[in-house]
């Protein structure tokens, strides 16, 4: 899987770190894990809009990547927990990561 990350903080703090390895949750059609980042909001989101989003949660201290609903959403729509900073997007990959869905996945994010 591929993607990029926006020109955001979040996301350029989340760049020094890299590559990191973490164990992800699925939480509906979301994944997320804790990873050693700390960073305040930035233009925090309550509602995704695309599917292949990736975001971090600063509730949480977690890298999170949506794409569809999670137990919280409301009529299909992508809906966090609580508020995410909006950090990049998958590119390419995202069919066939989505069609398994193991209880617990080890989720390496490097340098491309």
């Amino acid at each position: 899987m591929s993607g990029e990350l926006n020109s955001s903080s979040s996301a350029q703090a989340l760049w020094r770190l890299l590559p990191i390895t973490f164990t992800a949750h699925y939480w509906g059609d979301e994944i997320y894990g804790s990873i050693l980042l700390e960073h305040e909001d930035e233009n925090p989101v309550e509602v995704i809009e695309e599917p292949g989003t990736l975001a971090f949660w600063p509730l949480g201290n977690a890298f999170c990547l949506f794409w569809g609903p999670t137990p919280v959403s409301r009529s299909g729509e992508i809906r966090p927990a609580s508020p995410v900073n909006i950090i990049g997007k998958i590119t390419s990959g995202l069919e066939a990561f989505i069609d398994e869905k193991p209880e617990k996945v080890k989720v390496r994010v490097e340098r491309g």
